[in-house]
């Protein structure tokens, strides 16, 4: 049995893990270029929270430059591998919580996928609580109108409803948000300076009396963004990709400017903010400095600059990655727009403004798990499967990846230990915990799993038929449990008629 045009087992289960925002998505509906990706970026990594990042390290002794490299370094390590899982997205065109279903089975992907998505639903109740209270700000100023309750719910819906119309409003927006975002953050950057220099402080000599690791500022850096690491091919699947592209570089040509130099630019310029404003004023929050002394045009400009920040983020980073875990655990019942609706819910009901006051235990604990399940993908992805996918079974009940009762208990297991091992040492957590899952799901397959439950991907002897971008085609469904392989011609084509439906 090929790959090519698959009927999924003809049992009552059929469909049940369909919902067509979770299919793999055609190479005619792939609207994002280089440059809208990395908008994206951009306003992806603009998060308030960073600027703790920064203004840790100055606490603990570290210069700014030094602060700064650090964090770009960081930025860029996670940016590799980012850059590894983003190809998922553009080879198959997969969904994050759908390609799970591969090393962890089609019921065992929701243990760690749901994982991920409470996560972003909690950075989304945290980046729309700081939003609203900038827009608490802006009410004040110009209503005389202060209870950021309100401006939560107002700003949370405004939000929920941008980010439930689609990838294109969601690349608009980015493309919009980014540019200002920049100009803003230097004109706060400027302001800092200025604030530090009537004290007689200079900013890039100053050193506090800490000792911390550069190791430690490292590794919390790249726990910061251990969750888009994983669950990255939740965009790369919209990216632009050549058809037949078989060399990763070309295939992936659109992704890298984004995830190793937007990111690690845009994360080192505001974590640098945090820096800065601590060396001014012993305050790691730049907005709510300024804020202190800002007035008229400048204030509302800054306040439009920490909601646009926060609205940019919330789209990309985590409502639809929430959005599209929770569409993978009830196809059937729950829908995109839905979906989207249940994460702003989600995110609220995590009480986010408790965690933004223990943010360093947050990344801590859940980027040593996440970074265990980065190690199982690459593992899985590259080592196992050599990039090949019998993608109809990813959404037929009784295929190859229901292994045990629908779980595979390897991928449950290296997840487990991979991450209790990175959590108990959260400050090295994603040095320990990507190996540690790497080496351990790598060891349980070939060791149980594969001898019980035959991949066809890896029994054809990785034939080309188990490839869609690289061979030419794309993955698309054709209705009653049925997949076929795609032209570019051909997927052009019913690109266009899913979106006249």
């Amino acid at each position: 049995m090929t790959a090519t045009d698959q009927t999924a087992s003809a049992s009552r289960e059929t469909g049940a893990l369909i919902e067509e925002s979770i299919l793999p998505t055609l190479n005619g509906q792939r609207p994002i270029g280089w440059l809208g990706y990395a908008w994206i970026w951009v306003g992806i990594a603009v998060i308030i929270a960073t600027y703790s990042l920064g203004a840790s390290g100055i606490a603990g002794g570290v210069p700014l430059a030094t602060v700064a490299a650090v964090i770009a370094l960081a930025n860029l390590a996670i940016g590799l591998v980012m850059v590894a899982t983003a190809d998922i997205g553009t080879e198959h065109g997969l969904s994050f919580a759908v390609y799970l279903r591969a090393p962890f089975g089609v019921h065992g992907t929701h243990v760690p996928a749901v994982s991920r998505g409470i996560v972003a639903a909690a950075w989304f109740g945290i980046q729309t609580y700081l939003g609203a209270l900038a827009l608490n700000g802006i009410g004040e100023y110009f209503l005389g109108f202060e209870n950021w309750v309100v401006w939560y719910v107002v700003f949370g819906l405004l939000q929920i409803a941008n980010t439930a119309m689609g990838i294109k409003s969601v690349e608009r927006l980015a493309a919009l948000a980014a540019p200002a975002i920049i100009a803003i953050s230097v004109w706060m950057y400027l302001t800092l300076e200025d604030v530090a220099a009537t004290q007689g402080i200079n900013i890039w000599t100053y050193k506090a009396p800490g000792e911390m690791s550069l190791m430690v500022l490292f590794i919390a850096n790249m726990s910061f963004w251990s969750t888009m690491a994983v669950d990255i091919p939740n965009l790369t699947r919209f990216v632009k990709t050549p058809s037949g592209a078989k060399g990763f570089f070309r295939r992936n040509r659109n992704v890298f400017l984004a995830q190793l130099v937007a990111l690690p630019a845009t994360q080192a310029l505001i974590a640098g903010l945090g820096a800065v404003s601590f060396i001014a004023t012993g305050n790691w929050n730049p907005v709510e400095v300024i804020q202190g002394e800002g007035q008229g045009l400048s204030l509302v400009l800054l306040l439009a600059l920490v909601v646009l920040a926060q609205w940019s983020t919330n789209n990309s980073a985590n409502l639809i990655p929430s959005a599209l875990t929770f569409v993978n655990l009830a196809p059937r019942v729950i829908t995109y727009r839905r979906a989207v609706a249940l994460a702003g819910v989600a995110g609220t009901l995590c009480f986010p403004w408790r965690i933004l006051d223990n943010l360093f235990v947050f990344l801590g604990y859940y980027g040593a798990f996440l970074s265990a399940l980065g190690g199982i993908m690459v593992a899985d992805y590259y080592l196992l499967r050599r990039r090949r996918l019998n993608v109809p079974a990813l959404f037929d009940p009784a295929g190859q990846y229901r292994y045990s009762g629908g779980v595979n208990w390897a991928g449950i297991g290296a997840w487990a230990l991979g991450g209790g091992v990175a959590a108990w040492q959260s400050q090295y957590a994603f040095l320990i915990g990507f190996p540690a899952g790497l080496v351990l799901y790598l060891a349980l397959m070939k060791l149980a799993v594969l001898k019980a439950h035959p991949q066809a991907e890896i029994d054809s002897g990785y034939s080309d038929a188990y490839l869609a971008t690289s061979a030419g085609v794309s993955w698309a469904y054709s209705g009653e449990g049925r997949f076929a392989r795609l032209t570019p011609e051909q997927a052009h084509g019913e690109a266009i008629r899913r979106e006249d439906l």
